[in-house]
């Protein structure tokens, strides 16, 4: 039997069976994932299945996107003719303009020069091209956004949520005004340039005895978060335990081989925790796939490393292996993306998602007609 791509903690009932019900998960990567995971939207909703989703999970580059469309679920109409005229202003054409200016490099260099945290100028960009004063309180109660970030102090995940946020051995906080460009910094805050980001709290905010075994002082009054992607790369906990049907979009990155590996202890520390945290995703992917392969859940995944002729669709959208390729091999970083490779990751995302539903969720869903940008291509 395929072993489960998420682990048990102690407070989960293990009689607990996932209910009916789509989620979908949308991994990290920076830049290269956030519009990858536009175009993989874009087809969800002109399909009509983004407004049947129950739960949408994210980490890192995919909480960018993931939050938008939050912030932004109230004015869609969920139409696919209305396409055009409700996704792709609220929400395609304002993370494009944010993938046309670089994050991660001015946070970094005013960092040095300037008092504050690199990942406090990072959430400071998100709040001036995305969210405005937006918090979790702005999020809508359907479908649940859960944005992942991971605590570092306690080792676990830690949820933002409209209803409340939390860390199961620390505890949780219900309702929580956490501004959304906060949560959206916390879980993108990749190792080692944009980690942490601190949060300061109110140790009596939290819900009484709601932790497991560090529901108290110094873990209740500081919470230091990294990328969520440090812990779950492809966001897949809160779905997984919580429903049948999963959609998985993997906009991850790989490591480069090198041919002449540092050997100060630094760069080659930084190697080696590059090489385990490959592995790890490696096999995290194989044992989602293997999971839908054996009936543990229903749904799929695609992937921006994915070879589309492997869906065996002889109507799939054109779209070459070393085109797509190129794209994979796109740095996770929060750099300017120029409007060709921006229109290619939506494109590419768009299309791979449509060879995953109509090979594997619904064949009786439409084929597309052309790309979002049929003048591009992947």
């Amino acid at each position: 039997m395929a072993q489960a791509p998420v682990e048990s903690i102690p407070t989960d009932d293990a009689q607990r069976k996932p209910e009916k019900g789509i989620g979908l998960c949308l991994s990290g990567g920076g830049y290269r994932a956030m519009v990858f995971h536009l175009g993989a939207i874009w087809r969800l909703y002109e399909a009509g299945l983004l407004g049947a989703l129950q739960r949408i999970s994210s980490v890192s580059g995919g909480s960018i996107t993931a939050g938008l469309l939050a912030l932004k679920w109230k004015d869609l109409s969920f139409e696919p003719t209305q396409l055009q005229t409700d996704f792709v202003p609220q929400v395609v054409i304002p993370i494009r303009s944010l993938a046309s200016e670089t994050v991660d490099k001015d946070a970094v260099l005013l960092g040095l020069v300037l008092p504050g945290r690199i990942s406090d100028r990072v959430a400071s960009a998100y709040e001036q091209h995305l969210f405005g004063s937006a918090t979790l309180q702005d999020l809508p109660d359907s479908p649940r956004f859960v944005i992942n970030a991971t605590n570092v102090q306690s080792g676990a995940l830690w949820r933002f949520m409209k209803p409340y946020m939390r860390d199961y051995r620390v505890g949780e906080i219900r309702n929580p005004t956490v501004s959304l460009a906060t949560a959206v910094a916390a879980s993108s805050a990749f190792p080692p340039i944009l980690s942490p980001v601190e949060m300061r709290l109110d140790p009596d905010a939290f819900t009484r005895s709601s932790g497991l075994d560090l529901h108290h002082k110094p873990f209740t009054n500081k919470v230091v978060l990294s990328d969520g992607g440090v812990y779950d790369n492809l966001g897949l906990e809160t779905v997984w335990k919580r429903y049948d049907t999963v959609l998985v979009s993997d906009g991850g990155g790989k490591m480069q081989a090198e041919e002449e590996p540092k050997t100060d202890w630094a760069r080659h520390s930084y190697r080696i925790l590059d090489l385990i945290d490959n592995q790890v995703r490696s096999l995290r992917k194989r044992q989602v796939i293997d999971s839908f392969t054996s009936g543990i859940r229903k749904g799929t995944y695609w992937g921006i490393r994915t070879d589309i002729s492997n869906y065996g669709l002889n109507d799939a959208l054109p779209c070459s292996l070393q085109r797509t390729m190129e794209l994979a091999e796109l740095p996770t970083r929060l750099k300017r993306l120029d409007e060709g490779t921006q229109e290619r990751l939506i494109n590419w995302g768009y299309a791979v998602c449509d060879a995953a539903l109509r090979k594997h969720v619904n064949p009786a869903v439409a084929k597309p007609a052309s790309f979002p940008y049929p003048n591009t291509g992947v």
